[in-house]
């Protein structure tokens, strides 16, 4: 019988992309297969502070292996902003294009252009102690994925979402948004989250 996990999300590209890695060995299941439908809170100050809010979450009500994630973009020159903020950086209704005009606008003519995309994914298991099973404890565990790149001064590219048509990773001359998604997601941040979470699953 497959281990159940939830992934504390319900986009649907996200757990394609887990399911993917983690083949036949695991049932993921999403926020609606488990019938979550609320807001789960996001109020911390950090990635790894809301990630593991998330899976927090989910953990007390529902008492099921769970993880989630949190991505933000850190440019230099802003001292790490977005960062936590990414999402919401122009007001709360997530709106990218406002986003990434806020954030070119911030930038301006400046020169120093490095940031970076991080994902921060926590995972909430618990872990058997006794070989019958009687007893088990609490564990958490973080996995971090970051991809180094800059911001360049125009959109580029149709593909993707929210910061992308704005940011080059490094060793490309081709935008987030212009590399595709195949590309995309294999030299991601989430990527490279999900790649560890899923050694350490699969181990």
């Amino acid at each position: 019988m497959k281990k159940k996990i939830v992934f504390a999300t319900n986009n649907q590209h996200k757990l394609d992309e887990i399911r993917a890695i983690l083949g036949s060995s695991f049932e993921v299941v999403s926020l609606s297969d488990i019938g979550c439908h609320e807001d789960i809170p996001e109020t911390g100050d950090t990635l790894e502070d809301n990630a593991l809010q998330k899976a927090q979450y989910i953990f007390d009500k529902y008492h099921l292996d769970v993880f989630a994630d949190d991505t933000g973009l850190e440019v230099d020159a802003l001292n790490g902003a977005p960062g936590v903020y990414s999402a919401r950086y122009a007001g709360d209704g997530h709106d990218s294009e406002a986003n990434m005009q806020k954030l070119l606008a911030e930038l301006g003519d400046n020169d120093q252009r490095k940031a970076r995309f991080r994902t921060v994914i926590a995972l909430i298991e618990n872990r058997d102690v006794c070989p019958c099973g009687c007893t088990s404890i609490k564990q958490i565990h973080r996995f971090e994925g970051i991809v180094d790149g800059e911001i360049i001064r125009e959109k580029r590219g149709g593909e993707g979402f929210g910061y992308d048509p704005i940011f080059q990773p490094e060793g490309y001359s081709q935008t987030f948004a212009e590399l595709g998604l195949d590309i995309k997601n294999h030299i991601s941040h989430r990527a490279r989250a999900t790649q560890k979470l899923a050694e350490y699953l699969l181990k």
